[in-house]
């Protein structure tokens, strides 16, 4: 149906633009709206009153809904109140947060860490305030990175050189021809990227990184609580390796919020220099509180984290006997590549039918001739669960 929105009796002067722009998207088959859900136990969600099968949202361990959650976030709450009323450099740090971020840092095996509200805002400030710290760096990073990744380099006003998707000889020649006179070197990827479910050699790019003098960031955020030891990401398979390591808490962890994990002298200048720090009202208690709770529980959740590397070999395995391409997914997110994005849509729309969701991903967030439905599975599923995925995928193909 023909994108056409509701006019008031006094629209504004910029509604013809955007209209326009919204059309144009619309019939790019690109048109993204909001749709009524709730979360419900067991990877499931009700959306406008049914019930489905939940492939799409990244609560990979269910613990947005585990009640020491929700009692630790109603305990900070009670005790701490509704909000923290400013950036913490105006209204001061309580030593509950600074006791937070120090166990942060050790779930990460860092000196130091630092809280933030969101991993857009944690890749898209530090990023410039590196580069800010090294004028004339030469910044290597994965062409698939997150969008906040390249948000994050175009503010600093920094030129990037992107290397084929993990692809080390690439970075390696990058570095040999674009970093060898630079004053310094940043390279940027992913330990599990969002939309393939893959991942680099982090010892081959702490190699990389060591041969060239380069400092090494990695976004942790879809492994942080799954992959690991103790669910601390795989940048902890590593120690000693990754110079700075961001991360959420909106993912695995049930919650919401973000960190970044590192030396002590990077979270202290950071917290002079990284602008979505100093200019953002710090995380509400509720979110500390139910952070806390979450590093209570997700180093004992082996047998979750087992059974969910479980649900995704079968999944890849069932993929395959279709011949459906699913990349080289090492994680719970799985893609099924189908192509065009039509394509993409119409077995989103037969997996609704069939009482499941799993989101259509299309350009730009995947490269052209890439559309997918992009498979996040979840701990509370079942093997049944998948397998009935995978039939609902195979029929009528």
């Amino acid at each position: 149906m023909p994108y056409r929105a509701a006019v008031p009796r006094s629209a504004s002067t910029l509604d013809p633009f955007v209209r326009q722009a919204l059309a144009a998207i619309d019939d790019a088959g690109r048109l993204r709206i909001t749709r009524e859900a709730q979360v419900l136990p067991c990877g499931r969600i009700r959306r406008e009153g049914r019930e489905f099968l939940d492939f799409s949202s990244n609560d990979y361990l269910g613990l947005s809904l585990h009640p020491l959650l929700a009692e630790r976030a109603c305990d900070w709450t009670q005790r701490y109140g509704t909000g923290s009323g400013a950036s913490r450099l105006v209204t001061g740090t309580g030593e509950a947060v600074e006791a937070l971020e120090a166990r942060i840092a050790a779930f990460k095996g860092t000196e130091a860490a630092l809280l933030f509200a969101t991993g857009w805002q944690a890749n898209a400030s530090v990023i410039p305030a590196l580069l800010q710290a090294m004028p004339g760096a030469a910044v290597c990073a994965d062409r698939l990175v997150h969008a906040s990744m390249h948000a994050g380099i175009a503010a600093a006003g920094a030129r990037q050189h992107r290397f084929r998707h993990n692809d080390c000889d690439h970075l390696e020649q990058l570095l040999a021809d674009k970093g060898r006179d630079a004053p310094a070197r940043l390279i940027l990827t992913e330990s599990v990227f969002s939309m393939d479910g893959d991942g680099p050699d982090l010892i081959r790019l702490g190699e990389i990184a060591r041969r060239h003098d380069a400092i090494l960031y990695v976004d942790e955020a879809h492994a942080t609580g799954v992959l690991g030891p103790g669910g601390a990401g795989l940048t902890a398979t590593v120690p000693g390796t990754v110079d700075i390591v961001m991360g959420t808490f909106g993912k695995a962890l049930g919650g919401f919020g973000a960190y970044v994990a590192g030396s002590r002298a990077l979270c202290d200048y950071l917290l002079n220099r990284a602008s979505g720090f100093v200019f953002s009202t710090a995380l509400p208690p509720a979110a500390l509180g139910a952070i806390d709770a979450a590093l209570d529980l997700v180093p004992d959740m082996a047998e979750e984290r087992a059974h969910l590397a479980g649900l995704a070999a079968r999944l890849r395995e069932g993929l395959h006997d279709l011949g459906i391409e699913h990349g080289e997914s090492i994680s719970q997110i799985v893609p099924v590549i189908v192509g065009g994005e039509a394509d993409a849509l119409a077995l989103a729309e037969r997996l609704e039918a069939a009482g499941m969701l799993a989101a259509a991903i299309r350009p730009p967030t995947v490269p052209p001739g890439s559309s997918r439905l992009r498979i996040a599975l979840k701990a509370g599923q079942s093997l049944a669960d998948v397998d009935a995925l995978v039939q609902a995928i195979g029929a009528n193909r």
